[in-house]
């Protein structure tokens, strides 16, 4: 708007001192104002009221204004000639209009249609333009009801930026008695968006029965079964987005049933995908294939597990679809609902008989999926369900190097309890420990090397575990942060830090049966001329693991270890330390 049109709208017009009329919009400028052609339009805080004079009390109908949430703040910075001003009343400049949008794109496309609605007038007559200073048109979406998937309705201003016009506007928003007027005026009826949208597909998705109604019934050479851009009929959008009314109406005036989008997705599919119980429940009445495929093979339960819906998995199972169908790519059920980290939608499968040791294109396991995507809970599911935990993908790699590239603790300790093999090797020759020591995940390999000193410990024992825990819910091999124990660690780190030289470590270690790959897993990590210090530490507190799960006496051991070495001296020394706390944990008073 020019600074002339800005001091027009300085003076007073007809009904401005009506309360709720914060401010107006007047002519028919076209664009996106022309839906509301020859009548008067006020912005009042985040609503536009529509009347039919200017000096009306009740508004015709008002729309409601709001914006995204998470969005930029961005100002209208357009050129001069072209700005759009919000004036205070009695007609004092405030700032241009501030936009919130989630893309500069979305930002563009707002301000677009507002300039060709309010700023476009004939003859370069302009738009006169009022509101009240609180009037800020800032947030335009955010107060609209969300919908499927969390997804807000789109504004007028999105639509039109879809192509929508006046008529396909008025079967959206369920306007019949506008829609009528348009067709009765000669409006085009066989228009389409620019996704290929038809009034039919328009109020198929928004549910507005009646406005179907009208269509089928009133309008001539409506095609029933007309697809959009994507392929898709009005009963896929009336399925897709929820609609029963509307998907009962589109059965009953004999559309096809079994068509399928570009996509080769059915009703069932898409309604499936977006967890719409009733219509799902109405599509499998009518008798749609549970088994058909889209071009990537999946089925509607494929959908609703990828879509974690366990209620719709569990009417689909009920109505006998297949639990372990697979997709072109090998793809089951369970593994969709491992992608999707549902572990309601992975019960329900699991319960009715799904397989949690199929392998995809890639080799993969729902185990393995549930692992590279950090789903804890999910993880301890399919373990609890037999998974097998050393199945190999494509490279060989097992649920433990995946949780060992990641550096996933909580999962790599749940496959470390749960017994996994920590010799198998992935293509690159390489061990879970090499993995997570080239990775520099101190504490992953320290867990690995505790679990598999454990374990050699364990084979060659009788009594394996405590036979009051059989499930291993007390063990742990995550660091040690016990007050039973601080005292013992505190003098470890200090034999470490303090007397051990550089290589006694090693004997020591080698004494305590470390392999090889364990003190080289340890030595990975830490470089310089002390880093000795911390290495010695290290394998310290992972030796302390082991004799206190075996319940063995750690000043004992650790005096003999000493011994051992040839540093007897120093064992005395330490065993005097170990035994001087209260706490300390069985004393050496003879050895």
């Amino acid at each position: 708007m020019e600074e002339e049109g800005v001091k027009e709208a300085g003076e007073k017009p007809r009904g401005a001192q009506t309360v709720d009329k914060a401010g107006w919009i007047k002519k028919s400028s076209g664009g996106l104002l022309g839906f509301w052609k020859d009548r008067y339009l006020l912005l009042c805080q985040a609503q536009l009221l529509v009347y039919e004079n200017e000096d009306d009390q009740k508004c015709v109908e008002t729309v409601e204004l709001g914006s995204y949430e998470k969005c930029q703040d961005l100002r209208a910075l357009l050129k001069r000639k072209h700005r759009f001003i919000l004036l205070r009343s009695p007609g004092n400049k405030v700032s241009d209009i501030k936009f919130q949008a989630p893309t500069g794109e979305e930002k563009e496309s707002w301000i677009k249609a507002l300039n060709e609605g309010i700023n476009r007038g004939k003859n370069k007559a302009f738009d006169e333009v009022k509101v009240d200073k609180s009037c800020a048109l800032e947030h335009v979406t955010r107060d609209r009801v969300r919908g499927g998937q969390r997804r807000r309705p789109p504004t007028r201003v999105h639509l039109k930026e879809f192509g929508m016009n006046a008529l396909l506007l008025s079967a959206w928003f369920g306007h019949l008695r506008i829609l009528q007027i348009l067709v009765n005026s000669g409006a085009k009826i066989h228009c389409k968006s620019k996704d290929g949208l038809t009034l039919l597909h328009c109020a198929a998705q928004k549910g507005h029965v009646p406005v179907l109604a009208f269509i089928m019934e009133d309008l001539e050479d409506v095609a029933l079964d007309h697809v959009d851009k994507m392929g898709r009929t009005a009963f896929h959008r009336a399925a897709e987005h929820g609609q029963l009314d509307a998907l009962d109406f589109l059965v009953g005036s004999g559309c096809d049933h079994s068509v399928k989008d570009k996509e080769g997705n059915t009703a069932l599919h898409l309604a499936a995908g977006r967890g719409h119980m009733a219509v799902l429940q109405r599509l499998v009445d009518i008798g749609l294939d549970l088994e058909e495929q889209n071009v990537e093979g999946l089925t509607a339960l494929h959908a609703a597990a990828g879509g974690t819906h366990p209620d719709c998995v569990r009417l689909l199972l009920r109505a006998g679809s297949t639990v372990n169908a697979l997709t072109q790519k090998n793809l089951s059920c369970l593994h969709y609902a491992a992608l999707s980290g549902s572990e309601d939608v992975s019960r329900v499968l699991i319960h009715a008989g799904g397989c949690t040791n199929v392998a995809d294109h890639q080799g993969a396991s729902p185990l393995h999926l549930a692992v590279m995507h950090n789903f804890p809970a999910l993880v301890q599911l399919l373990i609890n369900s037999d998974s097998d935990l050393n199945a190999m993908d494509n490279r060989q790699q097992t649920p433990l190097h995946l949780a060992a590239e990641h550096a996933w603790q909580d999962i790599a300790e749940m496959l470390l309890i749960a017994g996994v093999d920590l010799n198998l090797r992935d293509k690159q020759g390489k061990t879970a420990l090499a993995v997570a020591a080239r990775s520099n995940h101190v504490s992953l390999v320290d867990m690995i090397i505790k679990a598999d000193r454990f374990y050699k410990w364990e084979k060659d024992h009788l009594s394996c575990r405590d036979l009051s825990d059989p499930s291993g819910k007390s063990l742990s091999f995550k660091q040690d942060h016990r007050q039973e124990t601080q005292h013992l660690r505190s003098v470890l780190w200090r034999l470490a830090s303090r007397h051990l030289q550089p290589r006694e470590w090693k004997k020591l270690a080698y004494s305590w049966d470390f392999t090889e790959a364990h003190v080289y897993a340890i030595e990975q990590q830490w470089t310089g001329t002390r880093s000795y210090q911390e290495h010695g530490h290290r394998m310290l507190l992972i030796w302390l693991h082991g004799v206190s799960t075996a319940g063995e006496n750690p000043s004992k051991a650790l005096f003999e270890g000493l011994v051992t070495i040839g540093r007897r001296d120093l064992a005395e020394n330490i065993r005097k330390k170990a035994n001087a706390a209260p706490s300390a944990p069985r004393r050496c008073t003879a050895m």
